[in-house]
Parts: structure tokens; C-alpha cells; sequence
């Protein structure tokens, strides 16, 4: 059962350390790993800062093989082996999800690791979509200790899980 969503996440960085933050959505506050970079103004492609603004959160990408789907109102996609997210600025299909041709080397969302078992696209750099301006930039699973991020935020799995059923189309991501 989904209950009430919330309107907003926001991320700030956490004092002291520029590569983890703390995500607050209501009167829910966890912690959170952003960009090596830190919180950057002028995203660029590869700078591993995580970008500042506001931003829709577009759609939920899950691994079917590993969990069943989650109860969220946002619009939700199955990730399938060949699935991956083009993060070359000189390709027409830069920063959009790409089919990802067998023993390519290219960022597969299929990951062996769990990080990426929950994606949450957000809409950063799509309108207008911006050569170089940054790609690939979600909400995804952290890794062991909150160790930084390329440029997305990432939550502990089961925080992520909880979070999913109280986020949908209308809620913002603000960091700053």
C-alpha cells in the first residue's frame, strides 16, 4: 500500500566531508554518498560532482531477476541485460538509455554489483539536453562505508526500498 508521497527530497553535503550527505524527505533524515567531486554548480561530463539543483524524478528502473516490484508511484522499467546509458557527449543518444550490443564495454545498467538493483532517473540534463553537461545521474544503491559516488546519490538499499513507496512523479529532488 502506498501512502502519502513526499513533495521533496533534499540533499545537502554533510560538514566535513564534501562526498556524503544527508538526505532529508519529512521528518526522515538518512545518510547518503554524492559525487568525489562534491556538489557542483557547472555540472561537467566526468567531473564526479553531483550536480546542484532541482530535479523531477523521472522514472524507477529495478532487476526483476532479483527483486519483485516495488510498490511506488513512479513509472517503472525492468532492467534486461543489454540495457545500458550512454554516456558519450559526442553521440545523438548522449545521456538516454541505450541498447547495449553484446561484448560491449559501455556502462550496463545490469551491474554484478547490487548498486544499481534500484535506479531512479532524474531529469537532469534533458531539457535541454546539453553535450558534456553531465550524464547518468540517479538515485541508486551506496556502496560499503558511503564511499563517493561518479556524480549520483546513493542511499543504503533498504533505505532506498522504504523510500520508493513514498516517492512518485511529482516529488523533486533538491540539492544544494
Amino acid at each position: 500500500m502506498i501512502t502519502r508521497t513526499f513533495s521533496t527530497l533534499r540533499v545537502r553535503r554533510r560538514p566535513g566531508n564534501p562526498r556524503q550527505g544527508w538526505l532529508t524527505a519529512g521528518p526522515v533524515v538518512l545518510p547518503v554518498a554524492i559525487g568525489r567531486g562534491g556538489i557542483k554548480a557547472n555540472k561537467r561530463e566526468g567531473d564526479g560532482g553531483t550536480p546542484r539543483g532541482s530535479f523531477r524524478l523521472k522514472r524507477l528502473w529495478w532487476r526483476s531477476e532479483r527483486h519483485v516490484r516495488p510498490a511506488t508511484l513512479l513509472p517503472s522499467h525492468r532492467i534486461k541485460a543489454d540495457d545500458g546509458w550512454c554516456e558519450d557527449p559526442a553521440s545523438r543518444h548522449y545521456n538516454r538509455p541505450v541498447k547495449v550490443p553484446p561484448g560491449s564495454t559501455a556502462d550496463r545498467l545490469a551491474r554484478a554489483d547490487h548498486l544499481y538493483d534500484f535506479i531512479i532517473e532524474l531529469d537532469h540534463n534533458t531539457r535541454p539536453r546539453i553535450a558534456g553537461r553531465g550524464s547518468a545521474v540517479f538515485i541508486h544503491a551506496a556502496r560499503p562505508q558511503f564511499a563517493p559516488t561518479a556524480g549520483c546519490v546513493a542511499l543504503e538499499l533498504r533505505a532506498l526500498r522504504r523510500l520508493l513507496d513514498r516517492i512518485g512523479p511529482r516529488t523533486r529532488i533538491v540539492v544544494d
